[in-house]
Order: C-alpha cells, then structure tokens, then sequence
C-alpha cells in the first residue's frame, strides 16, 4: 500500500470534506440532469411506450418538440406499400379547455389540456405497452379520459369523476403512472374520443399526424427504415424508435433555459469541488506539515513529496466518484419512489465522473504550495 493510500486511510476525518465535496457536486449534477431527463422521457412516454418500431415524421421537423409534425394524408398508403409492414396508424393529438366539476364551495380548475389518441385495440401499435387491459376497455367507451397521477391534484378531479374539454363532458376512467408533462396537463383517450373534441378528421383535412409503424420482424427494422427513406423523395424521414426518442430528447435538451441551468449548475458544483477540496487537502498537509519535513530530512526531494499530494488528491478523488454513485444512486431510488423519474445515463456519469477526478487533481495540484512549509530545520523548534 502506497504512502498516500496509507495516509488517506489512517487519518480519513481530515480528507472527509473533501470527498463530501466532490460527492456533493457529482450528485447534483447527476440528479438535476437525470430528473429533466426523466421529465422528457415521461412527457414522451406515449411514442417511447408505444408498440411501434419506426416513426415517420417530416423531413423538416425530426422531432416533436417546437415544429409541425403533420403528414399528407397520401403518405399513408405509400408506407404499406412496404411487404414488410404490417401495421400504420397515426399519431394524434388535441388541444383543449379543461374545466373540473367540483364539489359545492369548492373552487373549479379551469387550465388547458392536451388529450393523446391511441386505439383501445388488443397490441395496437400505438396502445402504450404498460396500459393493463382494464385501462383500454376504460378508453373504449366515448369520452373516457386517463389521467396521470401527478395531474389529479392539479386538475381537481379523482378517479370516475366528470370533467369538461372544450365544453364536451368527459369521464375520468384510468389513472397512469409515469407520464408526467413539462407543462400542460397531457391525458390519454381513444382515437374516436379525441375526434369528438375537436381534432380534424384527416379524410377532411388530407393531413395526418406523424405515422407509428410495425414491421412483422424486428429484425427487418433497420432494412425497412432504409428502404422507407429511399423512398421518401425529401418529403418524411423514417426513424427508429432509438432514433426518434433520441431525436426528441435532444430536441427538449436544446431548449435554451434547460441548458443554461445544466451549464450554471456545472459551473457552481466545479466551483464547490474546487474551492472546498483544495483548501481542505491544504488543511491536511498542513496539519501533516512536520511529517513532510522529516521525509525531506530523511533526502526525500521535494518533487517526490508533490507526487506523493498528486496521489493524495487523486485518492480521495477515487472516494468522491464513489460516494457521488452512492448517494446519487439512494436519491434516484427515493425519487422513484415518490414517483420523481431519475434517469441517469451511463456516459453521462463516466462525464460526471471524469469531471470529479479532474476537480480533485486540480485542487490538490492547487494545494502543493504549503508544501514550501516542510523545512527540515522546523523539526528542531
């Protein structure tokens, strides 16, 4: 075991600000990345959970943030025409004004909604792959609705009771988990209710919503997308279902104040790490002052006592990275609980990873000047 391992293990109360620091830092960023990362995914659930295996979207708007995803209806028929297709239904949305129906004396919630269509049909390729069958025969009846449970409060109804969208009565017939919005309420209904509330029919409009396919083996996915877009003649783009989500969250992602808050909230946890790291391994080897002296008199040179505070430094960087997983990983799991979406990617903790043992190898490389102090001379004081 080196002499540093030694050091950091031995006398561990004194780098323990230190490691908490860069603990702290990583878990912030981590955390606040992987709620917005979940929040996105959660707003998108009804696409992510759906059963479809590649999108077709306009070639001009990949994504369904911030564009207009409207389709003719004419390309419809050209996606069958595909022999490995076997399924085609559109994605559809509304928008509308939602007003609860309280109790006598209770205020009204009057916000606006957005409703998402799929088809109350056994496997149907835009039924969400966690509705139980007890929620699609609810959305089979007319103007039944599902709504999240992180809306119900906000939207002042519980389950079975009766609301209005755009002044047409509405029943609230399943509550999900999972599908919390960034900003309005979203709520689930069929295909046939989501017409009854006002969405264009697109035999009358001869626009569509972004298409949802299935292919009949998954295998074929990537052959069908390419075949589709070889076909395409600059008017949709055919993705799968990885590229298309992926498509959508780095849409959100871009969104300007989402990553000036990433970026502010990096720039503060660099700041701490910095800040709090180095002036404690400062306070360390101050206090190990008279140790460093005697490895000097012993002729130990003081490019080797640097080495010996890099290794320090790097050390309880290693811890930092460590106790960052541990304690990310118990507030992702208390916030699943509450019912907060944490995702927490891989590649973004190997950043978030590096990004600590770089703050811990700066501050002790920040620290080495108290280093000037280990005198051998001090020892006979």
């Amino acid at each position: 075991m080196s002499l540093a391992l030694s050091t950091l293990i031995y006398e561990w109360r004194r780098y323990l600000a230190a490691v908490i620091a860069l603990a702290a830092s990583g878990m912030l960023v981590l955390v606040v990345q992987g709620l917005m990362l979940g929040i996105i995914h959660s707003d998108l659930a009804i696409t992510e959970r759906s059963r479809a295996d590649i999108f077709i979207m306009p070639i001009k708007t990949p994504s369904l943030v911030n564009g207009d995803p409207t389709l003719p209806n004419r390309i419809r028929p050209q996606i069958f025409q595909n022999p490995h297709v076997v399924e085609v239904r559109s994605l559809e949305e509304s928008f509308g004004a939602w007003a609860n129906h309280p109790a006598p004396g209770v205020k009204q919630v009057q916000t606006y909604v957005s409703v998402w269509a799929v088809d109350p049909i056994p496997d149907a390729v835009t039924l969400p792959v966690d509705f139980d069958e007890a929620t699609r025969t609810a959305l089979m009846e007319p103007f039944s609705i599902a709504v999240d449970a992180s809306s119900v409060q906000r939207l002042g109804v519980k389950l079975g009771d009766m609301a209005s969208i755009n002044g047409h009565a509405v029943h609230v017939r399943a509550i999900l988990h999972g599908y919390q919005t960034l900003e309005q309420p979203s709520l689930v209904g069929s295909r046939e209710t989501v017409r009854l509330l006002g969405r264009a029919d697109s035999s009358t409009t001869g626009q569509t919503g972004p298409l949802m396919v299935r292919v009949d083996n998954p295998a074929n996915i990537d052959r069908v997308r390419d075949q589709l877009n070889a076909v395409a003649h600059g008017v949709y783009k055919a993705s799968t279902r990885a590229e298309f989500n992926q498509a959508n969250e780095d849409a959100l992602m871009s969104e300007q104040i989402i990553g000036v808050l990433l970026v502010f909230l990096t720039f503060v946890s660099v700041l701490i790490g910095v800040g709090i790291t180095s002036q404690t391994l400062r306070g360390a080897i101050l206090s190990n002052i008279r140790e460093f002296a005697s490895l000097r008199a012993l002729g130990i040179s003081m490019f080797s006592l640097r080495l010996i505070v890099m290794e320090l430094s790097v050390w309880a960087g290693v811890a930092g990275v460590l106790a960052a997983g541990l304690i990310t990983a118990c507030v992702a799991f208390a916030a699943s609980s509450s019912g907060l979406p944490i995702v927490i990617r891989p590649g973004a903790a190997m950043v978030i990873g590096s990004m600590l043992m770089v703050i811990a190898v700066v501050s002790g490389a920040m620290s080495m000047g108290i280093l000037k102090h280990s005198q051998p001379a001090d020892l006979l004081r």
